[in-house]
């Protein structure tokens, strides 16, 4: 009963939280995701990566049908550089004997620019138009990323501090307009004005702190 109360606290903190708090929240999810050395994600996967989402709070569950829905953000590597944060939402349904609820943290690596281009263009469900596999975590990781990506994305979560290894297949990504215009305040079509520093937050510091993370993060040497 305390982790369903728990969780439908998640969910109306979620629903309400303004996109500073979003950001805020996507570095700590990070931090927790390379916290411990047995079940960070591979620095070496940053590297190579082409983009990164950030999915704080992803709430699962259900009774028979399951549905999820969480909000986050979405970086795009410009060369060695990334983007700014673009707001996203990703949400589903999947049948099954499920009951209850949980707050599940999530990382999705995408293996190419493309991959993540194809988000901006228009939604796109995971497993069917980009492929999705849990990604390998750890030292053992590391050493498993000198292989090419088999998957488009490599997803990484985390359940109650935990690591999960939730499989995403079916769950639909897509750009949050509203949030990009509230944020950013640009034509929120032209989304690609974020990528390329165009449309900018003047000064966020949240912002600063979420990239100098994901680049400290892809600089480390196992």
């Amino acid at each position: 009963m305390k982790k369903f109360f728990i969780v439908i606290f998640s969910l109306f903190t979620l629903l309400v939280a303004d996109e500073n708090s979003l950001l805020i929240k996507a570095v700590n999810t990070l931090d927790r995701f390379m916290a411990l050395p047995e079940e960070r994600i591979p620095p070496k996967l940053f590297k190579k990566a082409g983009a990164i989402a950030i999915i704080p709070n992803l709430v699962r569950g259900g009774f028979i049908v399951g549905a999820r829905y969480g909000k986050g953000v979405l970086l795009i590597k410009n060369g060695k550089e990334w983007s700014d944060p673009i707001f996203i939402k990703i949400y589903g349904g999947s049948l099954g004997w499920q009951i209850g609820l949980e707050a599940i943290d999530v990382v999705l690596v995408f293996a190419d620019k493309k991959s993540a281009l194809e988000l901006l263009e228009g939604k796109v469900t995971l497993g069917a138009d980009l492929s999705v596999a849990v990604g390998p975590v750890g030292r053992a990781g590391q050493a498993a990323t000198d292989i090419d990506f088999k998957a488009k994305i490599y997803s990484y979560s985390r359940s109650m501090g935990a690591f999960a290894g939730i499989a995403l297949a079916g769950a639909v990504l897509e750009v949050d307009y509203d949030a990009n215009m509230r944020f950013y305040g640009c034509d929120p079509s032209k989304v690609y004005l974020i990528i390329n520093g165009t449309c900018k937050h003047k000064n966020n510091q949240f912002l600063k702190v979420l990239k100098r993370k994901l680049n400290e993060y892809s600089s480390w040497h196992e």
